[in-house]
């Protein structure tokens, strides 16, 4: 009757709820694969980056500074051994950021293995698109410009490197992803524009050291600091939750 209708209707009218505790989800079908390649390619293109044949002494003088955008140009003055060094720790030190972090912050820790696999992630993205851009591409590096350089240095095949910063990249990649989890587990922080301060400063002091050091042009590094930016950022956004609370009604 009615009634009956009028009750069971009134019965079916509450709200049904879909709300998940966990800051990230993951997409086997679309993580694994992404970190496979990203992985395999990556380890394969470092083998050959770093083997790369070496040039001659007639090709490195016949190469002609003008012939670099003007932008860039002033970079081939740059040489500084300790500053590349120096560079090397900011990025071997900036690596392990992620695990240190996960490991400390209760919260984190408790999807550590989860967001481990998502650092792996972003990294083999940044792996990928750096090496094949080393790869496919023989920019020299400042330093094979510079007549101050021994030539010994200036001829060897890893002076092809330039293009673009890998070191940069990957430092950028490993901060701001440390960044951005940080923040994705601590919502309601007032220190959040500390957290990425801190990461912007991290990559800064690579990006400087590796220039100074004569490593990469000043495009190189930009390059370099948008792509590890963005994927750090990205990687764990595009797989935060998001929170569902609908109302679900049959009349």
């Amino acid at each position: 009757t009615s009634d009956s209708i009028q009750t069971g209707t009134l019965s079916a009218i509450e709200p049904v709820k879909k709300r998940t505790g966990e800051v990230y989800d993951l997409k086997p079908k679309i993580d694994i694969p992404i970190v496979a390649v990203g992985t395999g390619w990556s380890l394969y293109a470092f083998s050959k980056i770093y083997s790369k044949d070496s040039s001659t002494t007639a090709k490195i003088l016949s190469l002609d500074k003008n012939n670099i955008p003007s932008f860039d140009r002033w970079a081939t003055k740059h040489f500084d051994d300790l500053a590349w060094k120096s560079g090397n720790e900011f990025f071997y030190g900036s690596m392990p950021l992620p695990v240190v972090v996960g490991l400390l912050d209760k919260r984190i820790r408790k999807d550590f293995f989860k967001v481990m696999f998502l650092y792996w992630e972003a990294m083999s993205i940044t792996g990928f698109l750096y090496t094949g851009s080393v790869y496919l591409n023989d920019r020299y590096r400042p330093y094979a410009y510079n007549p101050d350089v021994d030539m010994k240095i200036r001829t060897r095949g890893g002076a092809k490197n330039s293009f673009y910063a890998g070191h940069v990249a990957l430092v950028a990649t490993a901060s701001f992803f440390t960044a951005t989890v940080w923040n994705d587990y601590h919502p309601d922080s007032k220190i959040k524009w500390l957290t990425y301060g801190l990461a912007g400063a991290t990559t800064a002091a690579v990006a400087y050291k590796r220039l100074i050091a004569g490593q990469h042009f000043p495009s190189d590094i930009l390059l370099g600091i948008a792509q590890g930016t963005l994927t750090g950022i990205l990687v764990p956004r595009l797989h935060k939750n998001k929170f569902i609370n609908e109302h679900i009604s049959i009349t």
